[in-house]
């Protein structure tokens, strides 16, 4: 079904890795009121932030305004993937990606 009730989701630091941020994509594909997702620690590498990507760019049900990545280990192929999305989201407020911080 649809979640329309989570609003806030955080789960930094639990390693989740790639699988698991792929597993969270698709899940929150049909998420419809989540506005902050923290994965901070998370190490999800660049085909997690590849996965998120892609669901920022083309789910039209997930709109966060805030996304947080730090600790990821994304890279330059998934920093770049994530820029992409972020020409089709227009509800992105927030990008972390340390050492930056990106307000939209």
């Amino acid at each position: 079904g649809t979640n329309t009730s989570l609003q806030k989701l955080w789960l930094g630091g639990n390693n989740i890795g790639a699988e698991g941020a792929k597993a969270l994509a698709t899940a929150l594909g049909t998420n419809t009121s989540l506005q902050k997702l923290w994965l901070g620690g998370n190490n999800i590498g660049a085909e997690g932030a590849k996965a998120l990507a892609t669901a920022l760019a083309t789910e039209t049900s997930f709109r966060p305004q805030e996304l947080w990545l730090n600790g990821n280990n994304i890279g330059a192929e998934g920093a770049k993937a994530l820029a992409t999305a972020l020409g089709t989201n227009p509800s992105l407020q927030t990008l972390e990606l340390p050492p930056f911080r990106i307000a939209l």
